[in-house]
């Protein structure tokens, strides 16, 4: 059995709430002064999700510029819009659909990359994995244990 989520009935009830109170308090005034405000909350909720997806439709699935700088701002708990808002991109996602918790995946141009797990559309966790370095330079040979002098 999956855990309740809260939020998905405080919100409707503390709308209803609001409704009857100020239903109570000034009439049927009220109930319309109480149904603007909460119209208008679900439009600036709707267009803001309408302007991260906007953003995130411009990039390449799963790509964000610095993974390093991602794991630095990620926090637990932000939702996945947060970090879609963040990354200006939609992660890649490495979980069958549909089943919780949900990993997803966003690497930079040096092949580094973070993965988050979501539950329910919150963070739990994160990890970041960058490649092996590579040495450009050649290996420094020893002499009897000491390195070569300075040209």
């Amino acid at each position: 059995m999956r855990p309740m989520n809260f939020q998905k009935v405080f919100v409707p009830l503390t709308g209803l709430l609001l409704l009857g109170l100020s239903y109570r308090s000034f009439g049927w005034s009220g109930v319309a002064v109480a149904c603007t405000g909460i119209v208008m909350f679900l439009l600036l909720h709707f267009t803001r999700t309408m302007q991260v997806l906007k953003r995130a439709a411009d990039r390449p699935i799963g790509y964000v510029a610095s993974a390093v700088m991602l794991n630095a701002k990620l926090k637990p708990g932000v939702t996945l819009l947060h970090v879609v808002a963040m990354t200006r991109s939609l992660g890649l996602l490495k979980t069958p659909k549909e089943q919780q918790p949900e990993t997803y995946r966003w690497t930079d141009g040096g092949l580094s990359y973070v993965e988050g797990i979501f539950l329910n559309g919150k963070l739990q966790s994160w990890t970041l994995t960058r490649p092996p370095v590579e040495d450009d330079a050649a290996p420094v040979a020893l002499q009897d244990g000491n390195p070569p002098p300075a040209v």
